[in-house]
C-alpha cells in the first residue's frame, strides 16, 4: 500500500492513480460540478456519495471523518481477501482544504461495482412482485457469509448493500462497512444482534418504498422481514450444525456434502468423529467456501461469473455435451467446444452497443429463457441464432442499461433514486 502526499493532500491507496490529482478536492463533495460526474443512482447514504469517472472506470467517493475512513478502508481490503462479496477499496483522502484554507473531510474511495444497482432504483423498474423475497435471499446469504468469516456487520440493511442479476436471483455485495468489526469468530449474540437488526432495518426500508408507492400491494413488509431470519437460520444451520449417525449410515458424509454443493457451497474440510465403540458417527463442516458452481465454470471455461449464473451455464453445457453424445469425452475438451461454439457466438451476435446493457452471463441465461419461451410458443426447437435475434429486438432494445445506468444527467439521476 502506499501513499502519496501533494501539498497538504495525503493519498493512501493500495495502487495510486494519479489521476486522482485532477479532481476537485478543494471542493467540497456536495458542490461537484456536474461535469465531473457520472450519472448513476444512488442509495440513500448518511453521507455525501459521487460518483466519479477515472481512467476508465467508475469509482464511489464518500465524505466520511478521517479516521472511520481509515478503518473502513482497512476493513474493506480485509473483507476482499477473505473472498466476500464487498466493494473494492481504492484509497483515503485527507488533508482536503478549501479555497479559504479552511478543513475539509477525508474521503474513502471505492470502486463502483458494475451492473450493480441499490435496492430502490431496482424498485423503480418494472419487476415483478417476488423481487423483494428475491432480494432477501440474496441478503441473506451475504449475511451469512459475512458470519462465518467473523465479520460482525453492526447495520445490515438494504441501503448498505448493491444487488447485481444472478440468474433468476440476485447476488447481494456488502457496500458500506462503517459500523463493521473483524473478529476470530462471532458469539450466537453478536449473530443474533446484527439479524434482528437486519429485520428491523429491511421492515423500515421497505415501508418507506410502500409510502412511496414504489412497493406492490400485495407485498407484506413484516412477512419479507422475518422470512429474511428464518432463510438465514435455514442457511446456518445446513452451513455449521453437527449430524450424528450410526457407522453404517456413512452414506450421509456424501448426501451432507451434496446438500451444501446444492446450496453453493464446498466443503473444505468436515470433522468426523466416533463415539468409543466406533458405533455412532458425528460430522460437521469446519471450512465451508462459497461459490461451488461458479468454481467448476472457471476452471472448465475460464468464465467468472456469479453462482446461480455458473449453475445456469453449466446445465446447458450438460445439454451441450448429452446432445452431442460426448458424455464419454474429457469434460474439458467438451467445455471448450461449448464456450467456443455456442457462449461465444450467441454473445457476439447481440450488437456491440446492446451488450453492456447486461453482463454476458446473464444475457446468456436470459437468451436461454427466451428461447424456451418462443420454442414453447411455436411448437418447435427454435434455433439459438432465431432465438438472439428475437430477444434483441423484443426484449434487449427496451432493458435499461445496467452496466451503469448511464446518460441521465445527474439531476435526472437524483430524481429517479433518491
Amino acid at each position: 500500500m502506499g501513499g502519496v502526499t501533494v501539498q497538504n493532500l495525503q493519498i493512501t491507496a493500495s495502487n495510486p492513480d494519479p489521476a486522482l490529482l485532477d479532481l476537485p478536492w478543494d471542493i467540497p463533495l456536495e458542490q461537484w460540478p456536474a461535469e465531473t460526474l457520472a450519472a448513476l443512482p444512488r442509495g440513500i447514504s448518511r453521507h455525501i456519495v459521487r460518483f466519479v469517472r477515472l481512467s476508465g472506470r467508475v469509482i464511489a467517493i464518500k465524505e466520511i471523518g478521517e479516521s472511520v475512513a481509515y478503518r473502513e478502508f482497512e476493513l474493506l481490503r480485509q473483507l476482499r481477501r477473505l473472498e466476500v462479496p464487498s466493494v473494492v477499496p481504492v484509497g483515503v483522502i485527507t488533508g482536503r482544504k478549501d479555497a479559504d484554507g479552511e478543513r475539509l473531510e477525508a474521503v474513502l474511495i471505492t470502486e463502483h461495482l458494475q451492473f450493480s444497482l441499490p435496492y430502490r432504483a431496482l424498485f423503480s423498474q418494472a419487476l415483478r412482485p417476488d423481487t423483494a423475497t428475491r432480494l432477501i435471499d440474496a441478503l441473506a446469504v451475504l449475511l451469512v457469509r459475512l458470519h462465518l468469516v467473523g465479520f460482525y456487520w453492526g447495520d445490515v440493511s438494504l441501503s448498505n448493500t448493491l444487488f447485481r442479476r444472478d440468474a433468476e436471483t440476485f447476488a447481494a455485495f456488502l457496500v458500506d462497512a462503517e459500523t463493521g468489526d473483524l473478529h476470530r469468530e462471532l458469539s450466537p449474540g453478536q449473530r443474533s444482534y446484527d439479524l434482528d437488526l437486519a429485520r428491523t432495518n429491511i421492515i423500515g426500508e421497505l415501508m418507506d418504498l410502500a409510502a412511496g408507492e414504489l412497493l406492490d400491494e400485495d407485498v407484506d413488509e413484516v412477512a419479507i422481514g422475518d422470512a429474511l431470519v428464518e432463510r438465514y437460520n435455514e442457511l446456518w444451520e445446513a452451513l455449521t450444525v453437527s449430524e450424528s449417525f450410526d457407522s453404517n449410515e456413512r452414506w450421509r458424509v456424501a448426501a451432507r456434502i451434496e446438500q451444501l454443493n446444492t446450496l453453493g457451497f464446498d466443503v473444505g474440510e468436515l470433522a468426523i468423529t466416533t463415539d468409543i465403540d466406533g458405533t455412532t458417527v458425528q460430522i460437521q463442516p469446519k471450512v465451508v467456501d462459497a461459490g461451488h458452481h461458479s468454481r467448476r465454470l472457471l476452471r472448465l471455461t475460464g468464465l467468472d461469473v456469479q453462482e446461480n449464473q455458473a449453475r445456469r451455464l453449466l446445465n446447458d453445457l450438460d445439454s451441450f455435451r448429452a446432445a452431442a453424445e460426448r458424455q464419454n469425452d474429457d469434460e474439458e475438451f467438451v467445455a471448450h467446444d461449448w464456450l467456443s461454439g455456442v457462449f461465444e457466438p450467441t454473445i457476439q451476435a447481440v450488437p456491440r452497443d446492446l451488450r453492456r446493457k447486461l453482463e454476458p452471463a446473464q444475457l446468456f441465461h436470459e437468451i436461454l429463457d427466451h428461447r424456451w419461451f418462443t420454442s414453447e410458443r411455436a411448437g418447435r426447437d427454435v434455433p439459438m441464432a432465431e432465438a438472439t435475434q428475437s430477444y434483441v429486438d423484443d426484449v434487449l432494445r427496451h432493458r435499461p442499461d445496467e452496466k451503469a445506468i448511464l446518460g441521465l444527467a445527474p439531476g435526472e439521476t437524483d430524481e429517479l433514486f433518491g
